[in-house]
């Protein structure tokens, strides 16, 4: 699986939303990204990465564009 499908797929699976919604889509876009939302989406992108984000990038994980941008300061391209 890459790692576009893998980042897509835990999207799709915490916040419950279809593949064609991700470009574009932010934070409390749906009822289900809230705080516990999203600390669910980090930690399936931290255990699905091996990757621990620090404080700052949790905070300003606000969109899926961003989180891509994100997590390409983990070595973790998403193309």
């Amino acid at each position: 699986m890459s790692n576009l499908a893998k980042y897509n797929s835990i999207f799709i699976e915490t916040f419950e939303v279809t593949e064609e919604m991700l470009p574009g889509y932010k934070y409390q876009d749906t009822p289900a990204w809230d705080s516990v939302g999203h600390m669910t989406m980090i930690a399936a992108l931290e255990d699905a990465f091996d990757i621990m984000m620090d404080t700052d990038d949790i905070i300003d994980f606000s969109s899926w564009e961003k989180g891509k941008e994100i997590l390409q300061k983990y070595d973790v391209e998403i193309a």
